[in-house]
């Protein structure tokens, strides 16, 4: 059975996993090359075809994957003079594995229909060491036919494969869900700042809630950094925090809803953003934190 040509545009953190597991399950595989040259030369020797535009990406593939950092980069990729819609045939599949803006997502759905392309939005969960592993999971978001074929091919690099409903409806999930886990971050990184000025060192307050009702994959990861100094132990910026957070408002917004803690969640992540810490970790936000209180917490 011949397998379906897979394009893949945004091959960093996230995208270097998720196309390497694409590749070594069989699948002809294209991407675009960046400034970032490991990961892409890593799976041009892996038998990956590098191309110098998004059109020649489309022209080469059935199904194409982004994973990119917002719906900025994702219009410019798909509508730009050498971009996806330019090069793609009737009966392509765009899947939109980045954090976006449902907005975006339904107008770019929307508008490549009309040229017989389908545009969805495949959303992930995990970090890079779970996409190295094929072990990520995704929120998708499109029709019952479109899911059928993207299905198989995602369980390439992730193990969880949830069908959240139409298009646009992966992206809502996947910002509530970062909401959830980035406020996790935000509650962290105050508790540990209040402890530290109480006298209750980190190493206290994990000795508690490590094992309890309380921890979590995304506890863990936040305290290896903070106990360990292990700095890649969640590779997520705080600049991607607080862009997710205020798509989250706007989300809010839309559903006219109230979302105070939503708020406050974005406004830690943005104010470490306004004083230089973008390209920190999220959990480096407790360091952040301590400072502005006058503390450490390392």
């Amino acid at each position: 059975m011949t397998k379906a040509r897979i394009g893949f545009i945004g091959v960093g953190l996230m995208g270097h996993g998720m196309a390497k597991n694409i590749i070594e399950k069989g699948h002809p595989l294209t991407i675009l090359g960046n400034r970032n040259r490991a990961p892409v030369d890593d799976l041009v020797r892996r038998g990956a075809q590098e191309v110098r535009t998004a059109r020649e990406v489309s022209a080469a593939s059935d199904v194409v994957f982004l994973c990119v950092t917002d719906s900025s980069v994702v219009e410019k990729v798909v509508r730009g003079p050498d971009g996806l819609k330019a090069g793609g045939a009737r009966g392509l599949i765009i899947a939109d594995c980045s954090t976006a803006n449902p907005v975006s997502t339904l107008a770019l759905a929307a508008e490549l229909a009309e040229a017989g392309i389908t545009f969805c939005d495949a959303p992930l969960g995990g970090t890079p060491a779970n996409a190295e592993a094929g072990e990520l999971s995704a929120m998708i978001g499109c029709d019952a036919a479109t899911f059928a074929i993207l299905e198989p091919i995602c369980l390439t690099w992730a193990k969880t494969v949830r069908h959240i409903g139409d298009v646009g409806m992966g992206h809502k999930m996947k910002l509530i869900n970062n909401f959830i886990a980035m406020g996790y971050g935000a509650i962290y990184a105050e508790a540990l700042a209040l402890g530290q000025k109480v006298g209750i060192t980190p190493q206290i307050f994990d000795s508690v809630l490590r094992g309890s009702r309380m921890d979590c994959g995304f506890y863990q990861t936040f305290f290896r950094y903070v106990l360990d100094g292990d700095r890649n132990a969640h590779q997520f910026t705080l600049s991607n925090a607080a862009k997710d957070m205020r798509y989250l408002a706007a989300l809010a917004d839309d559903g006219r809803i109230a979302n105070p803690v939503g708020a406050a969640v974005k406004n830690s992540y943005a104010a470490a953003v306004a004083r230089g810490k973008g390209e920190d970790y999220v959990p480096m936000l407790a360091d952040f934190i301590a400072q502005a209180n006058g503390t450490k917490v390392r």
